[in-house]
């Protein structure tokens, strides 16, 4: 269901061995595109979904600095075993993170997918301190003397695919930018497309698909502060396949609060039927409050 745009983009990244830089509005695809190039290439897919305290060297590699210490104070019980935790084996206490797993594999000939989902969520150094990492695809491991990873210069068919999504929630550096295949990916607007996608996660009702469908694209021509995606959409039809709604009452927008998350957005979207629209209406309830 790609567009040839994603697809050349891709290619572009696959090619040159740069990540795959992606922006659009949420709901757009950006994260399961990942998950599609690592089932379509039949590759490991390693996942790094970025926190406001998410650091660079969190991708690459983990020390337990403090569990080392616990371990030289508290001998773990059964120490004489062969997979047992000793405080000499510094090796015990370094956890790889998703991109340096990636590396590490490269290493043993085999290819993987990285995500690196919403980078805008993390500090702003964030990036830059990924510059040399994402363009040798090599990395010290400094907490363990002589340990190093890296993808052989002469086999770039090793280079991890990397996909990283932006949701535009801070600017990010050019010389990061300069590192990547930039592209954009539009929301669909395609009904039988979007109808198509909704099949494949949910397969259901065709009325009520079709009819969701068409009510999520009247809404999206509406003035919204967040206009609704894929991943309401998906919702809002489990929903009402749920609980057996009829196509008929879907421009009322029954159960509208999985589709609009402001209150702004909700009473705009009233103008769409005549029918004042309530989170709470529809004809069942599974639950029913005091």
């Amino acid at each position: 269901m790609a567009t040839s745009e994603l697809e050349d983009a891709v290619n572009v990244a696959i090619t040159l061995g740069r990540p795959l830089l992606l922006q659009g509005d949420p709901g757009a695809g950006k994260t399961r595109l990942a998950y599609a190039l690592a089932y379509a290439l039949g590759l490991p897919l390693e996942e790094a979904y970025v926190k406001s305290t998410t650091r660079a060297q969190d991708l690459l590699y983990t020390y337990d600095a403090v569990r080392r210490l616990y371990d030289a104070q508290f001998p773990p019980t059964g120490s004489d075993l062969p997979n047992a935790r000793r405080p000499t084996d510094v090796s015990a206490y370094i956890r790889l993170g998703p991109l340096g797993r990636a590396i590490a594999r490269g290493e043993f000939g085999r290819r993987s997918v990285v995500l690196i989902d919403e980078i805008d969520k993390a500090d702003i150094d964030f990036p830059n301190d990924l510059l040399h990492e994402l363009d040798q695809l090599a990395f010290d491991v400094t907490d363990e003397p002589g340990r190093r990873h890296t993808i052989p210069a002469n086999r770039p068919d090793l280079r991890p695919i990397i996909i990283v999504t932006n949701n535009e929630e801070k600017t990010l550096p050019s010389a990061f930018l300069r590192r990547c295949i930039f592209h954009y990916l539009e929301f669909p607007t395609d009904p039988e497309l979007l109808s198509r996608i909704l099949d494949a996660h949910d397969p259901g009702h065709p009325e009520i698909r079709d009819k969701a469908v068409d009510v999520l694209l009247r809404l999206r021509e509406l003035d919204l502060a967040r206009r609704p995606g894929l991943s309401e959409l998906l919702d809002w039809v489990s929903y009402l396949q749920a609980v057996q709604a009829s196509p008929h009452d879907l421009d009322s927008l029954p159960h509208v609060g999985a589709l609009l998350k402001q209150r702004g957005d909700q009473l705009r979207a009233e103008q769409l039927s005549p029918q004042q629209p309530n989170a709470g209406n529809g004809k069942t309830a599974p639950v029913s409050l005091p």
